[in-house]
């Protein structure tokens, strides 16, 4: 019987030791979901001030029509969000489900090491992919590493399309996939004041447009990683927060089987003094 109690013994301490470590995983999931979401305004007015900047610069060059150009020479180009690692339960694959049918049409840029696995995994081909960092304050490195790739492919293919495909948590609905279009550029919902003198610049407009619009474009994949990786991390609290939930009820039921084989233990020792006590009694008689 003591063998059994300490075997629970073993199975209580290991079940308290991984449950510490979701704790701690939690934790620091919660941590970064809410440095991330923290920066998020920023990254939002950073965005739209370079939009407003490609609006006024296409003020200099009225009479060209938005969005010439664009042609069907190459593939579509989408880049896609996706999960740096794992122990995020269901979120892994949502990017993959969001964008299963544009693998075989267009030219994806992965991020996120998790998803390419994944990705790879279902033998779905992709162009390019780059991991997530680990830390909020590099996701602007990263963003800048994917403009560097799509600006490469752009020079290759011409003018084609690009979007971009990333997750979003929702407060009581989970994670929520977004599609955005970023070329041809449409800045047509930003308002700019016409009435005051055009911009002073020493570029050609088509050339100033341009380089505004690859910052505008920054500037939104800046945004998306962030939404990316809080999504990742928020999944992460959640799922980590439910195997908390699962380890508790473990753990209560590992308890009260260690209570339980105590009694018998305890009840067997007593049983055993009683019978003992009786044997002795009849032999001294």
């Amino acid at each position: 019987m003591s063998e059994r109690l300490a075997e629970v013994g073993r199975r209580i301490a290991t079940i308290r030791q991984l449950g510490a470590v979701v704790n701690a995983m939690r934790g620091i999931a919660a941590a970064r979901a809410q440095q991330s979401r923290a920066r998020l305004p920023a990254i939002r007015a950073y965005s739209l001030t370079a939009a407003h900047a490609v609006a006024q610069a296409r003020r200099l060059d009225a009479g060209r029509e938005a969005g010439a150009g664009y042609t069907s020479r190459g593939k579509p180009g989408l880049i896609v969000f996706g999960a740096e690692q794992g122990f995020a339960g269901a979120f892994v694959e949502q990017a993959l489900n969001a964008a299963a049918a544009d693998f075989a049409t267009s030219r994806v840029f992965l991020v996120g090491s998790r998803t390419a696995a994944l990705a790879a995994e279902r033998g779905l081909a992709f162009g390019w992919s780059t991991g997530l960092p680990s830390g909020v304050g590099a996701l602007a490195d990263t963003a800048a590493t994917i403009v560097d790739a799509v600006y490469d492919y752009l020079s290759e293919a011409g003018a084609v399309t690009l979007s971009v495909v990333y997750p979003m948590w929702r407060t009581g609905r989970g994670t929520e996939m977004v599609r955005r279009s970023l070329l041809p550029l449409d800045v047509s919902a930003i308002s700019t004041d016409a009435s005051g003198s055009p911009p002073l610049t020493n570029l050609p407009p088509a050339e100033l447009e341009a380089r505004l619009a690859q910052e505008y474009i920054f500037a939104e994949l800046c945004e998306a990683a962030v939404e990316a990786f809080a999504a990742e991390n928020e999944a992460r609290a959640a799922t980590m927060a439910a195997a908390k939930t699962n380890i508790d009820g473990r753990l209560t039921a590992l308890e009260a089987d260690e209570r339980r084989t105590r009694q018998s233990e305890i009840t067997a020792e007593v049983v055993e003094l009683a019978s003992g006590a009786r044997f002795r009694g009849l032999a001294g008689r």
